[in-house]
Order: C-alpha cells, then sequence, then structure tokens
C-alpha cells in the first residue's frame, strides 16, 4: 500500500491512514500515443516483451510461455519484482493493478524463465485461495519475491512470494511458499507477528530459512522483521530493526526500504530512510533527509542501525519509493536512493559499519531518476535500474510533471562499484512507459500512479546477464507487447493509453553487451563464499573458492588478520577450471583475537599450473552463530 510517513500534507495518524486504505483511489490519466519501443543507446542491449496473466478469468494463462505470436501474452499487473535462484533461472511477481484501483483483487501473478529471460512462463497464482474465486483474492498487493540460495530435499530452489492482505486490507502479509519451482504454492495468511501491516518485502537464506519486513502501524511505524526457519509455515523469531539507540526512527519518521541478506555470511540488512536524531522529532520541516541500513549479524534476533548518508538540507527527502540495499559476492553492501532529480549511490565494505559516497549513478538524457533497484554480482559490480526522464525544471516534483515528460526503463553498470567515483554506463531499456507525473506518495497519491511504487532486476549469476521487469501503461500492441483486452473499463486501447486500463508488466532481457561476470575475466580464481561464525561459543571459519581461469589450481594457501591458516579443501586440489572446493575449520591461530563483530582480513593465495601466483584478499566478520537453524 506503501503509505508515507513524514512528508508534509500526508497523514500521521493510524485512523486517517486506515480511512485512507479503505476509499477508493481516483487515478489520472492521459491519452497520448505510445512511442514505439527504443531499445538501447549504450553498451547493453535489452529485448522487450510482455508477460502473461488474466485475472478476470480463473486459471486463465497458466502455463502460457512468452513472448508468443498467438497474442495470449497479456496481463493487469504491475509493481512487479524478480529474482534469480544459483542455476540462472528467473522468477517474477507482479500484483493485479485492479486490486489496487477498484479492490477488484485477482491476487499476485507469477512466472518462471528457465532459458536466461528470453521466455517467461506464467505459473499458478501464489496466492492460491484467489484460484476458487473469480476475481478476488485475500491478498496481492505490495508484492515482493525471494529464491533461497540453497536447494531443498526434493532438489528445488524455495520460492517465497508475499504480499499484502486486502480482505481486510493490512490485516495480514500472506506468504506463499513453492517447494516445486512454481509448479504449486502453500499459503500462509499471518507472516507478520503485528497486525496491521504495510510494504513488506522478502528475503531468503538457506534452504528453508526466509524473512518478511514490514510497517507495523500498530507500534507507531517500526519495521519489524520476521524469520522462518520451516520454509514460511511458522515465522517464530521476531525483532525490531530500531535499535534502543535509534528508537526515534519510529514515530512515523521513517520510510521502509527493501530487506537483504548475504547468503554466505548470512548477515540481514534492512534499509530505510528517516531524520538524523531525536531532536528532529518535532522538525516540522525535517523530511527523511537520513538513508540507513540496520544490520543483523545473529541471523535477525537484534539489528544494529548505522547512518549511510547525512544530507545537511533537511528538508531533502530520500525516502521516494524506495532506498534500496543489495549485497554483492563478497559482502561489500549497496544503498542506492534518490532526491526525485538524481539517483546517488553508497558502498560498504565493512558490513553495513561504515560508508562511501554518495556517488552519482545517473547522467543525461535521465534528468530525472526514480524507483531505484538494484542487482550485485561478483565483488565490486552492481546494475541499477529506475525510471528516468529527460524532463527537470528544478522546481516540481515528479508527481507534478506535465505530460510533455516522458519516462522509460534506464540501466545503468558499474564493474568497480567499490572504487570512488568509478564509472557508470547507462542504457535505455524499454520504450516509453508512461507519460506525465508520477506519483510517490502510496496509497495517499493525488496524482498518476500509473506506475505504482516499484520494479525491479536480477542478474544471472551464470551468464552476468540481467532481466529487467517493470510497469507501463502505454497502448503498443506490436507482436511481443499486445495491448490486453481486459480490464474495468474495456481493456486497453489507443484512447485510454497512459492510463490504469493499459497498466501491465513487462520484461526486459539483456541479450548483448557487458555482464556482470566481465569483470572476472581478469582473475584466475574467485573467493565465492567466506562465513566465520561462533558456534556454541566455538569458532567456525567456511572458505570456499570457485576456478575461473583456465589454469589448474594446484595449491592454495591462506592467512587470516595476517597469520598462516591451514585449511582443509575439499575436494583436495588440484583444481581444474570450472570446479570449486570448500573448506571448513575451527582451528584458528592461537594468537588470533576473537570478538563477535570484527572484521578480519582474509588473504588467499593460487599456485597456478604454468607456474604463476594469484592473491586475493576478503574481509569476514565474526558473526554469532548466524547460520544456526539453516
Amino acid at each position: 500500500m506503501d503509505i508515507p510517513s513524514r512528508f508534509s500534507n500526508h497523514t500521521r495518524t493510524i485512523v486517517i491512514l486506515l480511512l485512507t486504505l479503505t476509499s477508493g483511489l481516483v487515478l489520472t490519466s492521459g491519452l497520448l500515443t505510445s512511442a514505439s519501443a527504443a531499445k538501447t543507446n549504450g553498451t547493453s542491449i535489452f529485448t522487450t516483451y510482455e508477460l502473461g496473466g488474466n485475472p478476470f478469468v480463473v486459471g486463465n494463462s497458466v502455463g502460457t510461455v512468452c513472448p508468443n505470436t498467438v497474442g495470449t501474452c497479456t496481463n493487469t499487473e504491475g509493481e512487479p519484482a524478480i529474482r534469480a535462484d544459483p542455476s540462472g533461472n528467473f522468477y517474477g511477481s507482479s500484483e493485479n493493478v485492479f486490486c489496487v484501483v477498484d479492490r477488484q483483487c485477482g491476487g499476485t501473478f507469477a512466472w518462471r524463465s528457465t532459458d536466461n529471460g528470453n521466455h517467461f512462463t506464467t505459473l499458478p497464482l501464489p496466492d492460491s485461495v484467489s484460484t476458487g474465486s473469480n476475481g478476488f483474492s485475500p491478498a496481492g498487493g505490495d508484492t515482493d519475491i525471494a529464491v533461497a540460495p540453497v536447494r531443498n530435499n526434493n532438489g528445488f530452489y524455495n520460492i517465497y512470494v508475499a504480499s499484502l492482505a486486502t480482505a481486510p486490507p493490512l490485516a495480514n502479509v500472506y506468504v506463499s511458499t513453492s517447494h516445486d519451482g512454481g509448479a504449486s504454492w502453500v499459503l500462509n495468511p499471518t507472516g507478520a507477528t503485528i497486525p496491521v501491516d504495510d510494504r513488506e518485502w522478502i528475503a531468503a537464506d538457506g534452504a528453508n530459512k526466509v524473512c518478511v519486513s514490514y510497517h507495523a502501524y500498530a507500534t507507531t511505524n517500526n519495521i519489524f522483521v520476521d524469520c522462518s526457519y520451516d520454509g514460511g509455515t511458522t515465522f517464530t523469531q521476531v525483532a525490531n530493526a530500531f535499535d534502543p539507540t535509534h528508537a526515534f526512527n519510529a514515530l512515523y519518521n521513517n520510510e521502509i526500504g527493501n530487506l537483504a541478506i548475504d547468503p554466505n555470511n548470512h548477515l540481514i540488512y534492512q534499509s530505510f530512510s528517516s531524520i538524523a536524531n531525536a531532536g528532529e522529532e518535532t522538525c516540522l520541516n525535517c523530511s527523511t533527509h537520513v538513508v540507513w541500513i540496520a544490520v543483523s549479524i545473529d541471523g535477525g534476533i537484534s539489528f544494529t542501525d548505522y547512518q549511510v548518508y547525512i544530507k545537511p538540507d533537511v528538508t531533502v527527502g530520500y525516502g521516494h519509493q524506495f532506498v534500496n540495499v543489495s549485497v554483492d559476492q563478497a559482502g561489500s553492501v549497496y544503498l542506492v536512493y534518490n532526491d526525485n532529480h538524481n539517483m546517488f549511490y553508497s558502498y560498504s565494505t565493512t558490513f553495513g559499519q561504515s560508508w562511501n559516497g554518495p556517488f552519482r549513478i545517473n547522467s543525461s538524457p535521465s534528468n530525472t531518476a526514480i524507483f531505484p533497484w538494484s542487482s550485485a554480482g561478483p565483488a565490486g559490480t552492481l546494475d541499477v535500474v529506475w525510471y528516468g526522464s529527460s524532463y527537470y525544471d528544478g522546481v516540481n516534483p515528479p508527481d507534478s510533471y506535465p505530460m510533455t515528460a516522458s519516462w522509460q526503463v534506464y540501466f545503468a553498470q558499474n564493474l568497480a562499484a567499490t572504487t570512488p567515483n568509478s564509472k557508470w554506463s547507462q542504457t535505455t531499456a524499454s520504450g516509453i512507459v508512461h507519460y506525465g507525473g508520477v506519483c510517490e506518495s502510496g496509497v495517499t497519491c493525488t496524482g498518476n500512479r500509473d506506475l505504482l511504487d516499484d520494479f525491479g532486476v536480477a542478474a544471472s549469476p551464470t551468464t552476468g546477464f540481467a532481466t529487467i521487469i517493470y510497469t507501463s501503461d502505454q497502448y503498443v500492441n506490436s507482436a511481443n507487447e499486445p495491448a490486453q483486452p481486459f480490464g474495468s473499463g474495456g481493456g486497453c486501447t489507443q484512447s485510454s493509453t497512459n492510463s490504469v486500463e493499459c497498466s501491465h508488466t513487462d520484461i526486459a532481457v539483456q541479450t548483448g553487451g557487458t555482464s556482470l561476470l566481465s569483470a572476472t575475466t581478469k582473475h584466475h580464481f574467485q573467493i565465492t563464499k567466506t562465513d566465520f561464525e561462533q558456534i556454541s561459543n566455538n569458532p567456525s571459519l567456511t572458505i570456499q573458492v570457485t576456478n575461473i581461469g583456465n589454469e589448474a589450481i594446484n595449491a592454495l594457501t591462506a592467512q587470516i588478520s595476517g597469520l598462516p591458516l591451514n585449511l582443509p579443501w575439499t575436494p583436495a586440489l588440484s583444481l581444474q577450471p570450472g570446479q570449486i572446493t570448500t573448506a571448513t575449520t575451527g582451528a584458528l591461530p592461537a594468537t588470533l583475537l576473537l570478538a563477535v563483530g570484527t572484521i578480519y582480513t582474509v588473504t588467499i593465495t593460487a599456485n597456478l599450473s604454468d607456474g604463476t601466483t594469484e592473491t586475493q584478499t576478503v574481509s569476514a566478520i565474526y558473526t554469532l552463530g548466524a547460520g544456526i537453524g539453516l
């Protein structure tokens, strides 16, 4: 639902918030004709197409493969999310826009791609109760999706789709789990422990651990993180993302961002924007001018809050749907955020404890950049997407942009993102998706909300190429993007373009250019996992190395904080190109001083079959049993 918390002219009481939710929404629309789908103007190449999903006929579109030549790839969904599993399969979800507009809910739709995003198949609806009724579901709002990084006992990666309750509104968070690749779903209608919830996010760890975060309006807008260790069946672990020192972030002072879990060291990151200190609680013109990250090093039992960036101008807000966190394979953390004009990012190589930035991402012709999402890959690599417009007048927010302002999906990539002021490539990944104003105030919007509040990108771990899932309200009616005939007012036609009647979910799949794996070609090996935990008062260090070169690795030597470290590699060396070896040990150097929360340097040197050597260094944080239960 995305209810804003601290912006001027918006309500701050629970009663009025709930009244707003139960009232009807009025969306403005334009009547401009869509431009044809421009694809590229940079180093990355994208192909776009529409997904299948008709909520007005029960079971319609399930099994439909898109794109196709028979015109069945149409949908009425928006505000989508996307993730990739370790094998390179993509999973997407999106909510029925008519659930948002006039309460005629058709639930959440989901899709799967097994060919690098070139085709997506419509899965059964995750909100399985909705399959028993035409055009109604008890859930479907603010969808988010997560995929487990480890296979379950049946050989599948668990898929999780979270959505808000819609009947009644905000009652709870629904979590649907698929144990069989999306062929079927198990629905849990009580994913949130605290009732009266908004804007949930979801992230997965291990084979069966999944956590959801959400705004709890009944507790003055705290952000809670609930975790399940049984694949979403029960959520028994609850923690407030605001630590006692930073309790002032509640009291409707914050805007929630997404949730992320590092699958290697199991740290949990909850992003948000808020005020700077308790003294600003009574500041009438203070906006969410501080970007924050809440970090858990004990698996979500408790959190510590760190300031990422403080904007000196307190009137500038970063709660623009939404600040976004992602983590690369080396454990570096990225926060992406915007001020209604430019897109920025900050990065941390200290597991969120200290930050570098902000650094600007967007450049002309994207003079305005909103709705960020990011996907990180190998060490120092990052993809970022946003809705961008060439329009910017320095006065009006995007909500008040004129109908001459056109919006497209922008894609930017950085292969050295942990280097200050490093270079970003930028390209357009779609044709025009909207004209005019774009409201960012959730259900309290008085302007156009056709694009809803967010969209997403995921990078394949096998190819490094990106797949973007996004919303468009344009009448295109091409082979790849046919005009859907369904809706509350006659479907999408040329006369209803740029309105909610034409809102639908599209895919932009990268088919060429640089990928997040391009930066790794200069290396012979990659440290793909570093997990350092205290378990039952004993240390346990796990390191995984992958040979990404063309030479065999005959030997691997290691150090921790400059001290020699003996590791039992399994399988034993030599390590051939493409192979992986892992070592776990509790036998650490006797002089190594251990303290939970301390960061240690791990150095690995590889002796290659051609007689050369290569050394790489990563950081490892000593966590408190974060992997227990995985």
